[in-house]
This record gives C-alpha cells, structure tokens and sequence, in this order.
C-alpha cells in the first residue's frame, strides 16, 4: 500500500527539520491520512520533494521506527506500524464532516488559511487552556 505524504519544512521556525517530518508522519497517522502498512516516502523522495539531506530523513524514521510506528524493511521502504487515529478523526466520521463544512463556510466567507487557523487556535486554547491533550 503505498500513501501521499506531502512533508512541508518550515526553515525559520526552529524546529529541527527531522522533528517536523516526525510530527507531520504522526498527524497524518492521528488524522487516519497515513495507516497501519502503508509505505512512507524514501529518503531520496523526501531530500527531492523538501529540499532536505537524506540524513535528515533516516533520522526521522529512525524516531518514527523507535517509536514503534514504523518499521524499515530491507529493499522495501519504510512501513507504517502503528496507526495514532482514535475512531473520530477517520476519514469516515462525523466530526470531520462538519469540520469540513465549518472551513467551506468560512472560505465563502472570505477567511484564507491563516485566519482559519488563527481563529481555530484561540477557540482551542479557550476549549482546552492546559495545552493540546485535554
């Protein structure tokens, strides 16, 4: 099974770049994008498409792997393991449904994509003011 990963580097936000790839691997596994056996993009890919050294990326996977959410198999790829994605957040549900409908309404409205998350982000540090896990 192979999976579309779009990895986005932000070179100014003082993440360290294996860490982004680490965390945009894990989101996607939350949000149901990225599931148990699909293969993740090669390092040469991921250099290519980020403009990152392939180093970079085997350290990601090597956390991802530590971590016990992928695994490398020789002269295959890198393998998803383990899927992050409680039954709300599947493709399928409810929530995400409406949460769709909520962003077309506010793109008709005339909202981009930084507004859309500046308003998300202080509805949610309202909703849970101790941080992100409840």
């Amino acid at each position: 099974m192979k999976a579309v990963v779009v990895f986005r580097i932000d070179r100014r936000g003082g993440v360290a770049t294996y860490l982004q790839i680490v965390r945009q691997v894990e989101q996607a596994l939350r949000m149901g994008t990225l599931k148990v056996g699909d293969r993740l993009p090669t390092a040469a890919q991921v250099a290519a498409d980020t403009k990152v050294n392939p180093n970079t990326t085997l350290k990601a996977y090597r956390e991802l792997e530590r971590a016990g959410l992928a695994e490398v198999r020789q002269g295959a790829g890198t393998f998803v393991t383990r899927s992050l994605a409680p039954a709300q957040t599947a493709s399928e549900s409810p929530l995400r449904a409406q949460l769709a409908e909520w962003l077309n309404e506010a793109r008709s409205q005339g909202l981009g994509g930084q507004e859309v998350l500046a308003l998300f982000e202080s509805v949610r540090a309202a909703v849970y003011p101790g941080g992100t896990d409840g």
